[in-house]
């Protein structure tokens, strides 16, 4: 019994003393359990697929031919333009999936599982995030493959294509933590769901995203140009070099570049703040 009641503390011990290697190491286990469960489940991976396809399809043939970018209705030029919006849209909707997926993992008691054991508080959910991180780059990946099928071009070097692509990563990256204290607010998965979809729709249509924002009305173009989804949007049109950009004297739309790394930061540190904040007081 005396040989129990000295080793028992142990693991307390370990969490404390571990560290930020600790808790990292705590996360890519954690994310490697994720990434096994998404591939045993593939439809997971497809059904995210499918609507960022259609939204490209549908945007681009449906409304293509009677959108003006830059004086001219080419469908062509409104599917360059169409792009980088289509692009931020798909990986900011992949928070309602990280909530959904907190939420569900809450509801069957897996996160009581974790709270046993020794790591760090904060690897549940970093680890989750990073999980929806790789699927978000995959779908990502494909979705500039149909693009280039549908027509659009950069014209930029890889370089700055790349950059691009990296600003969209670390907003839905961002955004995913949102998703994680929603998921953590919530009592089930469907709630989850609802809560984070129904805020993106205007952060998402109240941008720059599908239509240029100086043909909104005069007292919406600050919001839209203000917008974090808008500065990355804007940011990512000038990486790959595509039309639209917007003659605004707005700050955000002259710097996106800066802009889309400042606003996708804080929000990165102020939620992940506020949902590790919330694990631990779930956890109590």
């Amino acid at each position: 019994m005396s040989a129990i009641s000295e080793t028992a503390p142990a693991p307390a011990a370990s969490r404390a003393g571990g560290g930020i290697g600790q808790s990292m190491r705590d996360s890519l286990v954690i994310a490697r359990r994720n990434l096994i469960r998404m591939a045993r489940i593939p439809e997971m991976i497809i059904f995210g697929l499918i609507q960022p396809i259609m939204f490209v399809v549908l945007f681009s043939y449906v409304f293509g031919g009677s959108m003006m970018i830059g004086g001219s209705t080419s469908p062509a030029e409104y599917r360059n333009f169409l792009m980088a919006g289509i692009f931020a849209q798909t990986v900011t909707f992949a928070t309602a999936g990280a909530g959904a997926g907190i939420a569900d993992d809450m509801h069957k008691g897996l996160i009581d599982r974790f709270r046993s054991l020794p790591m760090a508080r904060g690897a549940v959910l970093t680890g989750r995030t990073l999980a929806d991180l790789v699927q978000t780059t995959l779908t990502l990946l494909v979705l500039a493959v149909v693009a280039l099928l549908v027509g659009w071009r950069t014209h930029e070097n890889i370089g700055k294509v790349l950059g691009g692509f990296a600003l969209l990563l670390l907003l839905g990256y961002a955004f995913s933590w949102i998703g994680a204290l929603i998921g953590l607010s919530v009592r089930t998965p469907e709630a989850a769901t609802s809560g984070g979809l129904i805020w993106l729709f205007p952060v998402t249509f109240i941008s720059n995203a599908f239509v240029p924002t100086e043909n909104m009305a005069s007292w919406l173009q600050p919001i839209a140009e203000w917008n974090p989804f808008s500065a990355t949007v804007q940011a990512c049109r000038v990486l790959f070099g595509n039309p639209g950009v917007s003659p605004s004297d707005a700050w955000p739309m002259v710097h996106p570049v800066w802009a889309s790394l400042i606003w996708s930061l804080l929000i990165l540190v102020v939620f992940r703040t506020l949902a590790v904040r919330k694990y631990r007081q779930a956890a109590v």
